[in-house]
């Protein structure tokens, strides 16, 4: 399986309000985004796993798939859901998206 770090999202209300993920990303040789959508694919294929990096302990925190209506995008660790995804920076709009 392959991992990627996320190091970055955007969101549909960028500083404040009602926040939802429409993008995680990460930086590579040019920076990448994807959708919520292509994210929610890959990681339910189970050939892709995405990751953020608790920045108290060092660990990694995978991304997983909150079935709900719509399903979103959330960090577990130890069995816990959590909001480390959410705190991430804000994605440069250069990063490329893909798909």
């Amino acid at each position: 399986m392959n991992e990627y770090q996320v190091s970055c999202i955007t969101k549909s209300t960028p500083y404040g309000g009602h926040e939802h993920i429409t993008h995680i990303g990460g930086m590579g040789s040019s920076g990448w985004r994807l959708t919520k959508e292509a994210a929610i694919r890959r990681i339910r294929s189970k050939n892709e796993a995405f990751f953020t990096i608790n920045k108290l302990t060092g660990g990694k925190e995978y991304i997983g798939v909150v079935d709900a209506t719509p399903p979103y995008l959330r960090t577990h660790a130890d069995g816990v859901w959590n909001d480390n995804l959410l705190a991430q920076p804000i994605c440069p709009s250069a990063y490329g998206v893909l798909e």
